[in-house]
């Protein structure tokens, strides 16, 4: 069955293109405020955000049968570029969708001006099973990646032995306590900002259970990420990460040391999601390293 993704763009088609990946599950507003969004198109960039498959308004699927991988959730952005007629582009990925940019630009090397990683891990190093034994309160084997914050761990632990939320009020507010897991604690969190996001994303999804199909192409193949190839990258790369990162703690400074040349800015404050206060200092770093070509 044909998949439809819902994309849009934002500043001047003549300026240097920036595709912005969300996180898995999320919405391209979520990961991608407007404001900073906003700030990348005023720099002179053409900026293209856009909801994968299952999240907002993009096409869900009956996962049982209509299944996916995540290895078609990463040809997604490059269906998205093709149909914005871009053969290039400065790629920008958060969370999960740092780690489908990292994976665009080692197989798809043509189509990556620069990179730019934020609140991510390594390709290959299997992230999903970390937080997993996290979870769990399995050890962790040597050479593993840095576990999540305690905080982080115990909310998705009481998510998981709890009901899911069910009505439109119950949904909202979970979104506002995760907001609050995920902000870290390092820098003032605005709850009614938050409530406003939540109520927006909520009301222009066109079925939120599907989210979960996210989990469901995962848990497919927990092995789905090409490992030892990071070295391959050939785009110049821009590494991001807060200070106060809860999910995938000194995981920025993983991916820096594995990709020749990378460029690593840790961020005071910032947890992991783009929080007003650190949207200016985001979106100037990437369009400082989205200037020059450096290849």
């Amino acid at each position: 069955m044909q998949n439809t993704i819902w994309t849009e763009e934002f500043g001047d088609t003549a300026h240097p293109p920036v595709l912005l990946i969300a996180g898995s599950m999320s919405q391209g507003p979520q990961s991608w405020p407007d404001a900073f969004v906003g700030r990348l198109a005023a720099g002179g960039r053409r900026v293209i955000r856009y909801d994968h498959r299952d999240t907002g308004r993009s096409r869900t699927v009956d996962f049982a049968s209509d299944p996916y991988t995540w290895r078609d959730i990463k040809d997604d952005a490059l269906a998205v570029l093709d149909t914005h007629g871009i053969e290039s582009a400065h790629i920008v990925g958060h969370s999960a969708g740092g780690l489908l940019a990292q994976w665009i630009a080692v197989e798809h090397p043509e189509r990556v001006t620069t990179l730019t990683v934020i609140g991510s891990s390594p390709l290959g190093r299997q992230e999903g099973m970390t937080i997993m034994r996290a979870l769990m309160g399995e050890e962790q084997p040597e050479g593993s990646l840095p576990p999540p914050a305690p905080a982080f761990v115990e909310f998705y632990r009481q998510m998981i032995t709890t009901a899911p939320p069910a009505t439109r009020a119950e949904q909202i507010d979970f979104q506002i306590a995760e907001a609050r897991v995920l902000s870290g604690g390092g820098l003032p969190f605005d709850e009614d900002e938050e409530r406003r996001q939540a109520e927006r994303l909520h009301d222009r999804a066109l079925d939120l259970s599907a989210l979960a199909n996210h989990r469901l192409a995962a848990a497919a193949d927990m092995t789905f990420e090409p490992a030892g190839v990071l070295h391959t990258v050939k785009a110049p790369t821009l590494v991001i990460e807060g200070t106060h990162e809860p999910a995938k703690p000194g995981h920025g400074a993983l991916i820096a040391a594995e990709i020749p040349g990378a460029e690593l800015l840790m961020v005071e404050g910032m947890g992991h999601m783009l929080a007003p206060p650190v949207q200016g200092t985001l979106a100037d770093a990437i369009l400082a390293h989205t200037v020059t070509v450096r290849r």
